[in-house]
């Protein structure tokens, strides 16, 4: 089995490299459509989001097994999946679609006028200041689209690593995130979000043993967020134990703004969610070390051309001030 997945490869790379079989146009579409069952695992599917008949996407996926020697579907009444040599022949068909795009917006640029598609990813803590960026991004660049999603910092990488993303947004002091490009963006600063008449709702500041006592909704340990919060409340030596858990900031807002619990929130949430009627926000003594939220992408050269451009315009951009000004009127409110 070990011998068949290297042959396999060898036949991909082979393929790939023969200047007399370099990417045509008939070779790109059938990329697209093995990247399409890959994604839809249903034949039916990947041909309607192919635009195209089911027996011609079957026909050019067998036409594409033929040309490489090497089987890359596994095939009964329904799709049971890719072979190791149809897992690898995908990784090349993101790479060299990739690279396709990759010319494309290169072009446009020449032509003075950017255009395609930017995929962003973003953990869910860090959706709430994307729109810092995407707006004046729009703005500067109004033919290009976007394309943004929420995902863990796992998916995240996964994706970056197989073309699937462009740039991420996403905490950038991990060790898991090596072999990526860092941009940082700005530093979490966080909150105690109470009701007006909770125990600590008159004071500056409140310590994190404190907080740890009050009646708490908090994200789930699964989200990256909680397990940095777990790490300050441990390193103050406590543990909270939080009546409500769940997975996405809205629940988080819908729940405190019952008035029955309290949060601890990212000062990011504040521009988008701002402070519910009847709550207010108190600062937390600063931890030891403030996490830090960036753009991630993939070290891939040459650097594709709508990253370079969000790039470019994050550089120029004070996010950390602007969530700064946010934090400040609600505190002053």
């Amino acid at each position: 089995m070990v011998a068949d997945g290297i042959a396999g490869d060898r036949a991909v790379a082979r393929h790939f490299s023969r200047r007399e079989l370099l990417p045509s146009g008939v070779l790109l579409r059938q990329l697209e459509y093995l990247v399409a069952l890959a994604r839809e695992r249903h034949f039916a599917r990947a041909a309607e989001a192919c635009h195209v008949s089911q027996p011609s996407l079957s026909a050019a996926i067998r036409k594409l097994e033929r040309e490489l020697g090497v089987p890359i579907v596994h095939r009964g009444r329904r799709f049971a999946g890719l072979t190791p040599e149809g897992e690898r022949v995908l990784l090349w068909a993101h790479r060299i679609l990739a690279e396709r795009d990759a010319l494309r917006h290169d072009l446009s640029t020449m032509r003075a006028n950017l255009t395609g598609v930017l995929r962003i990813g973003a953990i869910p803590t860090a959706l709430t200041a994307t729109p810092l960026l995407t707006a004046p991004f729009c703005e500067r660049h109004p033919h290009v689209r976007i394309s943004v999603e929420s995902l863990s910092s796992r998916e995240i990488r996964e994706r970056l690593a197989e073309f699937e993303l462009d740039i991420a947004m996403t905490y950038v002091d991990d060790g898991e995130i090596e072999n990526l490009r860092v941009t940082p963006l700005y530093e979490e600063r966080y909150l105690l979000l109470t009701p007006n008449d909770g125990k600590y709702a008159d004071r500056a500041q409140v310590r994190w043993t404190e907080a740890a006592a009050l009646p708490l909704c908090l994200l789930t340990q699964r989200m990256r967020n909680r397990r940095l919060l777990d790490e300050i409340f441990a390193a103050a030596g406590v543990t909270p134990v939080p009546a409500i858990e769940t997975d996405t900031v809205a629940a988080l807002y819908a729940h405190v703004a019952t008035h029955q619990w309290s949060s601890v929130i990212s000062h990011a949430w504040l521009h988008m969610f701002g402070t519910p009627e009847g709550m207010r926000v108190v600062r937390l003594e600063d931890p030891h070390r403030a996490p830090r939220i960036g753009l991630v992408t993939a070290d891939h050269d040459p650097e594709p051309i709508l990253v370079r451009a969000l790039l470019d315009l994050a550089r120029g951009l004070d996010l950390r001030g602007e969530l700064d000004r946010v934090l400040r009127r609600h505190l002053d409110a």
